[in-house]
């Protein structure tokens, strides 16, 4: 076996309509172009939205309003989920920890919320606090520190 025996498997390929080749083979003449226009030329490109003339959609709904391209995202934990990690044995919270949990996929960022009641003693590692989660984590006897 080597490179010029190799074939695409039996019916994984269709053939490919041979155009311009004479009016007997119902392909010839405009080769399926049509007459004139844009289409009917040799390298046709369309602008990304064109819609044949037509006003496209992205013009022709109203916009309104601000986006900030700089926002920050973060993905709230509450105060209860993390509860519910320490419940099944978890002393030390990082975003690693809340992915392998299914609480946050990767590359999410993370911010605890005040959300809920927190009982057991835990050491936090997140991007963001509430102050009111911060304040109830150190009550409860645990550590809060910035997540790098």
């Amino acid at each position: 076996m080597d490179l010029s025996n190799l074939k695409p498997a039996k019916g994984s390929t269709k053939e490919k309509k041979r155009l311009g080749r004479g009016q007997g083979s119902g392909k010839g003449g405009t080769s399926t172009r049509g007459h004139k226009g844009a289409q009917a030329r040799s390298g046709v490109k369309r602008k990304v939205g064109f819609q044949g003339g037509q006003m496209p959609l992205a013009r022709l709904v109203p916009k309104f309003g601000f986006k900030n391209f700089n926002r920050v995202e973060y993905v709230p934990v509450n105060l209860f989920t993390l509860q519910k990690l320490a419940d099944k044995g978890l002393t030390a919270i990082t975003p690693e920890v809340l992915v392998e949990q299914g609480v946050t996929h990767k590359k999410e960022l993370v911010k605890i919320l005040a959300k809920g009641e927190l009982t057991a003693k835990l050491d936090v590692k997140a991007h963001a606090y509430s102050a009111k989660a911060k304040e109830l984590i150190e009550a409860a006897g645990g550590t809060c520190e910035k997540y790098e």
